[in-house]
């Protein structure tokens, strides 16, 4: 457990979860799904027993320093990573591996998002000993790949060697295919949802950086006299600055010839939309998803989240969403979800403040 860290990426402001989620308040500091523990603190205590809590690290944005502090005590600073900018996974993931290298360079390193639920707490341990288990001294990357229960086209879908091995050969990753095409890979059997958690050790993924994102690995490199001391953070500032905006998966798991991939079945949303928490909240007897102090009329199939010191009163829906939070109320076809991003740039037009 000593050589096993984690890394929590907890800096994205979450779009399609509005009015939720606000960029001075993004979802993963919510308690979503009214367990009293937020999505952050969720993860965190979900890898329990996988490694000691100081082995845990937390990349996030600047603004978002004092909500992990309040959500997550036990941290030292040197564990909360700041990034001046959003620059997408690559960075953030490399920021994290370069610092726990200078560190551990014997580290074997978990990566999850900090906004995703699992419902089987322990099969999902289980699952991640068995890649911490392969990574360990191999020159491998893994990833988790979740069995599909739908024609999804908001997901990633790997497909891998169907063999016996429990980590098996991944041959191609497809980013959110469209309707036709999902179909296809789910008549296949051979295609399974990307996670984005991965799994492997510190050297192979330099050497996978190296590989395929030269610019973004020197960067990093060279903060390896910086971590851990007062310079880390003016070094940071200096780094992002030239690095360039890219994916994990784009940047080196759809490259690389040493991918590999162990499926899973634990319960897994990446809870992107109001849609996907719906799939996963219990539902009342009319298939209703509802937080607030609500009265029902003739309403099915909808999600409703509204705040507790007001009343309110739904007749006549089916398949909607109604979200309120902080001054701005969502009403929107579960369907036509995907217009929210939409709806966010027309609110941004109006005033910074409604996102």
């Amino acid at each position: 457990m000593q050589d096993t860290y984690v890394i929590i990426m907890a800096g994205g402001v979450g779009t399609r979860f509005w009015p939720f989620s606000r960029t001075d308040f993004p979802k993963q500091f919510h308690d979503v799904l009214g367990t009293g523990r937020t999505l952050l603190q969720q993860t965190v205590d979900r890898f329990d027993g996988v490694c000691p809590i100081e082995n845990i690290y937390i990349v996030t944005s600047q603004e978002y320093k004092g909500l992990i502090k309040q959500q997550i005590p036990e941290l030292t600073d040197d564990q909360i990573l700041l990034e001046p900018h959003r620059r997408n996974t690559a960075p953030c993931i490399a920021y994290a591996c370069y610092k726990i290298a200078a560190r551990n360079p014997n580290a074997n390193v978990v990566v999850a998002p900090a906004d995703h639920i699992i419902l089987k707490e322990e099969v999902f341990k289980d699952t991640i000993k068995v890649a911490l288990g392969a990574t360990r001294n191999e020159d491998i990357l893994v990833t988790l790949g979740i069995q599909p229960t739908r024609p999804d086209t908001g997901y990633g879908y790997i497909q891998y060697i169907p063999d016996k091995l429990t980590v098996k050969k991944v041959k191609s990753f497809t980013e959110k295919p469209h309707l036709e095409l999902a179909l296809q890979f789910l008549d296949s059997g051979d295609f399974v949802w990307n996670a984005g958690i991965f799994v492997w050790n510190v050297n192979a993924f330099k050497k996978a950086l190296t590989r395929f994102q030269p610019d973004i690995a020197e960067i990093f490199q060279g903060g390896v006299e910086h971590y851990y001391l007062d310079s880390e953070d003016s070094f940071i500032q200096r780094a992002y600055q030239h690095c360039g905006s890219i994916s994990i998966d784009n940047g080196i798991m759809e490259k690389a010839a040493n991918v590999h991939v162990v499926l899973a079945s634990f319960g897994w949303s990446d809870l992107g939309t109001w849609k996907s928490m719906y799939e996963v909240s219990e539902k009342d007897e009319n298939l209703n998803v509802t937080d607030g102090n609500l009265i029902l009329h003739n309403t099915t199939n909808s999600i409703i989240k509204t705040p507790k010191d007001k009343l309110v009163v739904v007749n006549g829906l089916d398949g909607f969403i109604v979200a309120e939070f902080d001054g701005v109320l969502l009403i929107c076809k579960k369907d036509d979800e995907q217009k929210v991003k939409e709806f966010v740039a027309q609110a941004k037009e109006l005033d910074p403040k409604y996102v």
